[in-house]
This record gives C-alpha cells, sequence and structure tokens, in this order.
C-alpha cells in the first residue's frame, strides 16, 4: 500500500520553480507520492517535475478532467472525440516525461454540464471508443488509465461504483481501470464499502476523501470502514488523500468550497496520513 497526497490543495499546477517547497514536508510527513493535476498538456516542465520527485524520494500519480465540450469523449461531434484523445494523449505524454504512474480523473464529460437524463447508449458507445485509444496509448507509456466516477452533482456519465464498474468491462482494456473515493461514495452508495467490495476487481486507485473535503477521520465518510475492505483484499495500490479548500478560486467554486474545513493545510497532511496508518493498523 502506498499514501499519496493530492497537490491540489495548493495548486492547479505543480512546478518546479514556484512549488518545490511543497516536497520536502510531504515526504518527511511519510508520503510516498503526490497526486500532480495536469490541465494544461502543453506545458514543458514534466521532465524537471520528474526530476524534482525523484530528488526527494516521492513517486507520483496524477489527475485530469476534459477541458470543455470542443473535446468531450461523449459528444455527439466525431470532431470533438478526436480532440479528447488528443488531449488525453497529450495528458499521458506529460505523465511519461514525469515518470507518473497512473492517470486517474473525470476525463468522460466536461464537468458541471447536464442533460436531464443519465448516459445514453450511444454516449456510452462514444466514449469507450476514445478510453480505448487512450488506454492503448498510455499502455506503450507504462502508465495506468483510472477513469473517475463523481456523485450526480457534478455529472451525469458515472455516478455510482457500478456504473463505472460496467464502464470499464464496456471498455474492455487490460490498461483501463476504474476507481474509489470515500467522498462520493459517501454521497452516491447506500453502502460505500459494501460497494467498493463488490467491484475491487476494477479498481486501482483510491481517494481518502472526508464527506466536507477537509481533514480525513474528522467527518463521517465511511473510511475506515473502506481502508478495512482494501487491507482485507490485499490491496497493494496507493491510498490518495484529496482535500480542497479556497487557496485556487476556480478550483473553490467547482468543488463549492465556500468555507474553511480545516484550521490549516498542516493539519490536512499530517492528519490525514496518521488516520490512514491508524485505520491500516500500521
Amino acid at each position: 500500500m502506498n499514501i499519496g497526497f493530492n497537490l491540489l490543495l495548493w495548486t492547479g499546477e505543480f512546478h518546479p520553480d514556484n512549488d518545490l517547497g511543497l516536497l520536502a514536508p510531504l515526504k518527511a510527513a511519510g508520503y510516498d507520492g503526490v497526486e500532480l493535476p495536469i490541465f494544461n498538456p502543453d506545458a514543458t516542465h514534466y521532465k524537471a517535475v520528474g526530476t524534482a520527485l525523484a530528488d526527494h524520494g516521492l513517486r507520483s500519480t496524477a489527475v485530469t478532467v476534459m477541458p470543455g465540450e470542443h473535446a468531450s469523449c461523449v459528444s455527439p461531434d466525431a470532431a470533438s472525440r478526436v480532440a479528447a484523445v488528443e488531449y488525453l494523449k497529450k495528458v499521458v505524454d506529460r505523465c511519461h516525461e514525469a515518470g507518473t504512474e497512473i492517470l486517474m480523473g473525470p476525463f468522460h464529460q466536461p464537468l458541471g454540464i447536464f442533460t436531464g437524463n443519465g448516459p445514453t447508449e450511444t454516449e456510452l458507445a462514444h466514449a469507450a471508443d476514445v478510453h480505448r485509444q487512450v488506454a492503448e496509448y498510455a499502455q506503450q507509456a507504462n502508465v495506468k488509465v483510472v477513469i473517475e466516477w463523481l456523485n450526480r452533482f457534478e455529472c451525469y456519465f458515472l455516478t455510482t461504483m457500478g456504473q463505472a464498474a460496467d464502464y470499464v468491462r464496456r471498455v474492455d482494456h487490460p490498461n483501463f481501470h476504474t476507481m474509489f473515493d470515500t467522498f462520493h461514495a459517501n454521497i452516491e452508495e447506500k453502502d460505500p464499502a459494501g460497494s467498493l467490495k463488490k467491484h475491487l476487481d476494477v479498481v486501482k486507485h483510491v481517494h481518502i476523501s472526508e464527506n466536507d473535503r477537509g481533514t480525513p477521520g474528522t467527518g463521517h465518510a465511511a473510511i475506515r470502514e473502506s481502508i478495512a475492505v482494501l487491507k482485507e483484499s490485499g490491496y497493494d495500490g496507493w491510498l490518495t488523500v484529496e482535500a480542497f479548500g479556497r487557496a485556487l478560486p476556480e478550483l473553490a467554486a467547482a468543488t463549492r468550497v465556500w468555507r474553511d474545513f480545516f484550521p490549516s493545510r498542516e493539519d490536512v497532511y499530517q492528519g490525514g496520513i496518521r488516520y490512514i496508518r491508524e485505520c491500516w493498523g500500521s
């Protein structure tokens, strides 16, 4: 089991020239790696990111989202779907440059856009074609592709563990998987840990996120129960702390963070890893 920390608590684009000071405290706290936001795949600094991480003895995963309806996996417009493939391939390239192991995120539809219904069969087929191509490309770069499902207030395409598991089977590529997030499961699953246990075969990444997006262990998300399921199953992947504050106005607006959920960011990364280790029993 590896413990990571999502850098979105501080920045929407980690750059060694500006953010190098984030790494030493996370390493000192005991983290094995960080989760890099990659929202600008035209950036040219990711080899330097990889060097900085290696210098600090840290590994990495990465997160991205679709940039808009001009590059959407679910679009009826073929040109938009082609743009989605190209966008995600660029993100994979940045991951490869940084030595990143996993690319995860809700990279299916542009967030915050709704149709009034769930995904149609046509949308599922369109997106699966996009993701099959990206999974194959990423396999050559030694990057695992892990799709994220969100709660129904943020998207409509994938909103439950069961939907995500079915979608992984639809894509049917050995390099395409899904993940589990304790925050989204707290909203959408009647039995969060039970939904995780039922679909462990397709889960390759886990976000540890409290029900209010604050410090893990201070709320009522089923984090302890979910970690127990993972430990019992022999899970040896990432448990990555994801928490959001108000440091990034655009992200705060997107994640509906209007008030502070923790006394300090140090409280989040120090308390988060302490709680994960307590739950894991190590």
